[in-house]
């Protein structure tokens, strides 16, 4: 028998709590569900985000501000290039307009081969995130 479960929620690691927050949340509309004992900076260490149907949960990866380098390297970016969530967007194009107001620099969105419409970007540590709905 199979095991019944509902739901996945992928833990990425960040470099940036407070600005993997406000692009989660500010820019796509994500809630903070829940996060770990606020820090003396204002920040936090682990949170857990949900829109609709999506959960995330983003925990930062180094313990100690003080142990953080000053800027993500490319080795940092390029570990996460592999890694892209799919989210289920009915009005593609409509994404893609409210992004460009929000000022993200995106391409246009396209259509995949396969028969998705699809618009993609990259979060602040290099995870790709791609908008995508069967065109009709």
């Amino acid at each position: 028998m199979a095991i019944d479960f509902q739901g996945l929620c992928p833990l990425i690691s960040v470099y940036d709590m407070a600005e993997s927050i406000r692009f989660y949340c500010d820019l796509l509309g994500f809630e903070v569900v829940s996060h770990s004992p606020v820090l003396a900076s204002g920040s936090f260490h682990w949170a857990w985000l949900r829109k609709n149907g999506a959960e995330l949960m983003l925990n930062t990866h180094y313990e100690y501000d003080d142990e953080r380098p000053p800027e993500r390297s490319s080795e940092w970016l390029s570990a996460h290039g592999d890694i892209t969530f799919y989210l289920g967007c009915p009005d593609v194009d409509g994404a893609y307009s409210q992004l460009r107001a929000l000022g993200l620099n995106v391409k246009e969105p396209h259509v995949a081969p396969y028969g998705m419409k699809q618009l993609e970007l990259r979060d602040p540590d290099g995870y790709g995130l791609c908008f995508q709905w069967t065109v009709s």
